[in-house]
């Protein structure tokens, strides 16, 4: 019973409480329907008012658009304020675009004060109402403005539109109210166009300009007109002007306004008068200064970040460029401005390196949001910044040193003389004499003497100068070519500079210089700058100068000023490397270095191709080989980094011994080399004499590169398989060796081409008509680079421009395909640079860009650029078709060819051994020393055998013969009939493999069975079987073997062993 009472009251309970929750909801309902009822009434009183309010405006304008009675101002007045309360972006643009027309026409009343919009603002009870409108109206046509398009001629009529309220608002210069008596009023008009251009400010008023002017001229071609552009400019300098050029404003006016691409260009070809207005407000002399102080200059350009400095700096290039006073008065400050901005730039690119880059056109890699107008507008920002190289900048900047006079002399006797190669003595001399002529009645050749101090205003100036350039250089990657080329334009300037560094510090040159490695201070680092600068653009302008230009014109500089160049630049790498510099350089010290060796190593080159220095010249005589060779064993940082830079400074011969060592060291690595307790592995070949090539390069093809560089034995056999008498030794593996080269390299093959002239040796074009051309080219790659290995030498002569390519020279980024081209068809070469001189209009010539050639008949049209045969040469794109058709002749015909002989090559000689010769030097380590035979270096090295000993007369007679009988051609003739090249080996003939050795013989080579004890004793004693009187000397050149008859008269030795060598017998004739 009472469990079930107390079960009902708590259903009691319940249902109370629901009925109260319910009753509770009920009322929320109803509290919520008066609410949202309330809501929607007062919106729709809302639309309806705000219909009624657009329907009052559009009747208003309607009447006026009808030309009944011109609207007094009040009434314009009060219908704004109506627009104004109910006002929509989207809804009223039309209402709001016929209310500012309605403005400008009551502006435009002559002699209605009441229908002047602006009279209102004299009214006591409307003025500061008057105010907000205009401030309100003025506002809404900037956001008008960002939304705008110029390039769509709707929005154009509109951008005029809203640019023509602001310039009427801003200003009190229209306002007809103030003629006549109101001239008084101006003051306070004036008073209340600042509080309206202040409150523009404040709201972002530069912001809208900026996007107005990025969307109107950030393109290939601008799409605002004249009207507006001249219109914006007046707009945003009104505020700099208003506020006296306030730094705040300033300010914005560089970020906003003077950051938009090419502005200034866009002046200078639209409103001309603008650039008049700058110039008179002394705008640029106030630029410079305000950005002079850098924690300012840093603001702006963090603001702004990379692309838009950059654009920055581009406009203020172009008004500098104007601004010849400025620049000459500021050029301090310009300076430092300048670097500061491109310092920026360079720092926010690295800053910005990552996976995700997009290319700059001037900047190069880095990570940015694409802003393809930006894009569209570099080639008129690069145009800006072309005037920071251009001559007129560079004549202001460089005032002070292109003012020095140098020194003039007139006389030629007192001129050093020039020591020449016997190779070119002739050529060269005659050279050098004209060329001492020309400059001896220029000036005094430029040499270090010192006696300028650093510190001096004049040297600070111009290391701030080179500072400039320098970072340019680094700055604006992409058009690096561009600026070291308008650096180079002026004749005079880099040898001024020069001799301006040469009066640097108490002795001159290169002390002062190697001071400033060990100091780290920024007097220190301006000084190098300027040595960087100058070697990077005398680099440039050495490479894009040919051969006539350098050394009979002289262009720039005299080759004794390069003589003294290339000594001091020599001794400052080797310092650098030596001192240990270089094995901890970091950053700038590192740049340096690549700047100095680059310009060091393009004068070597052009001195290996064509003499200019004297012997020895490139030698340093502190630096002993011995110690080299130490550190080198010691695995020394600074010796490993002076062979991989600077071989030149050590002699030649001790390269090649240093070559044969590196061989050496590699053959004993491998197990090549015969020991007491093992032998290396032979390889066996079998070759038929009639199809040796085929033979050869079947079985040699195949092998791996150990064994190619192991012991090959080679048997002969006849067409029957019989096999040949013969040594197996190493004898006749030189024989099989010779003989394939001497076939693969006979143009009659077509293998390969002789240079016209000088018949010199390169892959022919052609070639291709072989099957597997390249794998013979492979093949061909391997027996050069066993020859070089084994070290026998070839009597092949190669092209020059084909061993730069072997050395991998043409890789290099101051490689020049035209320096080469004399090397492989002089002719060519004077046709293609007569080009390159020709005064009048080359398209008259009716050139192409592609060359026609006559393969085996036919006329084979090649294009050197895609399209090339339609391209017209012009007199702007003649140094590009002369570099492309000699890098076509060069390289592009025979890339294939090439590719893969160098592949065989290097299959056998590592790159880095051959990298410390230059190609002259490779084209000896290949085919022996051009120097005179050695007789006494030969006679010392001589093997006797068959009773012949060093005594002996007929050998007397021998050496006799040779040394004072025989021209040193006949002498070269004598050596290529023995050991088959003309040529000594580069070491002596301590190296030459077999020795050299001279046999008596009594018989016949065809019956000879080699020396008994008999035929020994007889040729000792000299006791004949019979005269020998009608035999010839003969040569066994395998084993570098004279056969000699026991002769009894030295005129028969004589006259026999030239006879010999004349017709080259070697084996055939006895």
């Amino acid at each position: 019973m009472f469990s079930a009472s107390q079960s009902s009251k708590a259903q009691f309970l319940d249902k109370a409480r629901q009925a109260r929750e319910e009753r509770r909801e009920l009322k929320e309902r109803e509290r919520a329907a008066v609410q949202v009822q309330a809501l929607i009434r007062r919106f729709l009183c809302r639309c309806r008012l705000q219909r009624e309010i657009r329907r009052e405006v559009e009747d208003f304008f309607g009447a006026n658009e009808s030309g009944s009675s011109k609207r007094s101002a009040l009434s314009v007045f009060r219908i704004a304020r109506k627009l104004l309360f109910v006002f929509n972006q989207k809804e009223d643009k039309e209402r709001f675009e016929k209310l500012c027309r309605c403005i400008l026409n009551s502006m435009d009343a002559e002699n209605e004060p009441k229908v002047w919009y602006v009279s209102l603002a004299l009214s006591k009870d409307l003025t500061l109402l008057w105010i907000k409108q205009i401030k309100d109206i003025l506002w809404f046509c900037c956001e008008f403005l960002k939304q705008l398009k110029p390039d769509i001629l709707q929005d154009s009529r509109l951008v005029n539109l809203h640019l023509t309220m602001l310039v009427t608002f801003t200003d009190t210069s229209t306002w007809k109210i103030l003629r006549g008596k109101g001239e008084t009023l101006r003051p306070a008009m004036n008073h209340i166009c600042a509080n309206i251009m202040g409150h523009l400010n404040q709201k972002g008023f530069y912001s809208v300009l900026q996007i107005l002017l990025t969307n109107g001229l950030a393109r290939s071609r601008p799409s605002l007109s004249k009207g507006s552009l001249t219109a914006i400019f007046s707009l945003a300098l009104r505020p700099v002007v208003a506020a006296q050029f306030s730094d705040n404003l300033l300010r914005s006016f560089l970020i906003h306004v003077m950051s938009v691409p090419a502005i200034m260009t866009h002046l200078a070809t639209l409103t001309p008068e603008r650039l008049a207005v700058i110039e008179s407000h002394d705008l640029f002399h106030k630029f410079i200064l305000f950005l002079s102080r850098e924690a300012q200059c840093r603001d702006v350009c963090v603001c702004l970040e990379g692309s838009h400095t950059l654009c920055l700096l581009g406009n203020l290039v172009y008004l500098g460029s104007l601004n010849d006073k400025v620049l000459e008065e500021e050029t301090a400050h310009f300076v430092g401005v300048l670097i500061h901005m491109l310092s920026y730039c360079q720092k926010y690119v690295s800053q910005k390196k990552s996976n995700l880059t997009h290319w700059h056109p001037v900047l190069g890699w880095f990570s940015q949001t694409v802003d393809y107008g930006l894009n569209e507008s570099m080639p008129l920002l690069t145009k800006q910044l072309q005037h920071l190289w251009g001559v007129h900048m560079i004549r202001i900047l460089f005032s002070d040193v292109l003012s020095k006079k140098l020194l003039e002399n007139q006389e030629i006797a007192q001129l050093p003389t020039q020591p020449v190669s016997p190779q070119n003595s002739l050529p060269m001399k005659n050279l050098f004499k004209r060329a001492f002529q020309k400059s001896a009645s220029v000036r005094n050749i430029l040499k270090p003497v010192g006696g300028k101090r650093v510190d001096s205003a004049e040297v600070q100036k111009v290391c701030s100068i080179c500072v400039l350039y320098q970072t340019t250089l680094t700055t604006l990657t992409q058009i690096r070519l561009q600026i070291l080329t308008g650096l180079t334009y002026l004749d005079d300037l880099l040898p001024k500079l020069w001799a301006f560094i040469c009066e640097l510090g108490p002795q001159g040159g290169l002390k002062l210089f190697l001071e400033c490695l060990s100091n780290d201070t920024e007097e220190s680092k301006r000084l190098l700058a300027m040595l960087m600068l100058f070697c990077d653009c005398s680099r440039h302008l050495i490479t894009i100068l040919d051969d006539i230009e350098v050394y009979e014109e002289q262009i720039s500089f005299k080759l004794e000023e390069l003589v003294t160049i290339s000594s001091f630049l020599n001794s400052f790498v080797f310092k650098m490397i030596w001192d240990g510099i270089v094995e901890n350089a970091r950053g700038e010290t590192l740049e340096l270095f690549h700047s100095v060796h680059g310009w060091l190593m393009v004068l070597y080159e052009r001195d290996c191709r064509r003499r200019f220095a004297p012997e020895d010249h490139w030698l340093r005589k502190d630096l002993k080989p011995s110690v080299l060779f130490q550190e080198l064993d010691k695995d020394k940082k600074r010796a490993q980094l002076l062979l991989q830079y600077i071989p030149h400074v050590i002699p030649h011969k001790n390269r090649v011994l240093l070559f044969r060592n590196m061989v050496t060291k590699e053959k004993e690595k491998l197990g090549l080399v015969e020991t007491s307790s093992a032998s290396p592995h032979v390889t066996h070949i079998t070759i038929r004499r009639s199809r040796m090539l085929e033979d050869g390069y079947e079985q040699l093809r195949q092998l791996s590169q150990n064994a190619m560089k192991g012991v090959i034995r080679v048997k002969f056999v006849n067409d029957l398989g019989v096999d040949e008498a013969g040594i197996d030794q190493d004898g006749v593996f030189k024989e099989f060796l010779e003989e394939i080269i001497k076939k693969v390299f006979d143009p009659a093959l077509n293998l390969f081409k002789t240079t016209s002239g000088d018949e010199r040796l390169y892959p022919s074009p052609t070639s291709y008509i072989h099957e597997n051309y390249l794998q013979l080219f492979e093949f061909v790659g391997k027996m050069l680079g066993k020859a070089v290995y084994e070290g026998i030498v070839v009597d092949v002569p190669f092209a020059s421009f084909f061993l730069s390519q072997l050395l991998g020279h043409h890789h290099s980024v101051f490689y020049s395909s035209v320096d080469e081209l004399p090397s492989l068809d002089s002719e060519f070469y004077k046709n293609l640079t007569s080009i390159k001189r020709y005064d009048g209009d080359i398209s008259d010539l009716g050139l192409t860009l592609s060359y026609d050639e006559d393969v085996m008949g036919q006329l084979v049209c090649h294009e050197l650029v895609p399209g090339g045969k339609t391209i017209p040469v012009t007199n702007e794109n003649k140094i590009s078709y002369i570099h492309l058709m000699a890098h076509f002749r060069m390289h592009t015909q025979i890339k294939n060819q090439t590719a893969a002989l160098i592949s065989g090559f290097r299959s056998i000689i590592k790159p880095e051994w051959i990298r410390m010769f230059s190609a002259p030097e490779l084209q000896r380590l290949i085919s022996g020393d051009n120097a005179e035979i050695d007789l006494e270096d030969l006679k010392k090295h001589t093997v006797y055998y068959g009773g012949f000993h060093g005594s002996h007369r007929v050998i007397i007679w021998l050496w006799d013969i040779l040394a004072n009988d025989f021209s040193p051609e006949e002498r070269a003739m004598f050596l290529k009939f023995v050991t088959s090249c003309s040529r000594p080996p580069l070491l002596g003939f301590a190296y030459l493999k077999p020795p050299f050795s001279i046999r008596c013989v009594e018989v016949s080579d065809d019956q000879d069975t080699g020396d008994t004890l008999g035929s020994v004793l007889r040729g000792f004693f000299t006791i004949r079987k019979k005269e020998p009187g009608g035999r010839l000397p003969t040569s066994s050149t395998c084993f570098n073997l004279l056969k000699l008859p026991n002769y009894s008269k030295k005129s028969i030795l004589r006259e026999k062993l030239r006879y010999a060598i004349s017709m080259n017998t070697g084996f055939e004739l006895s």
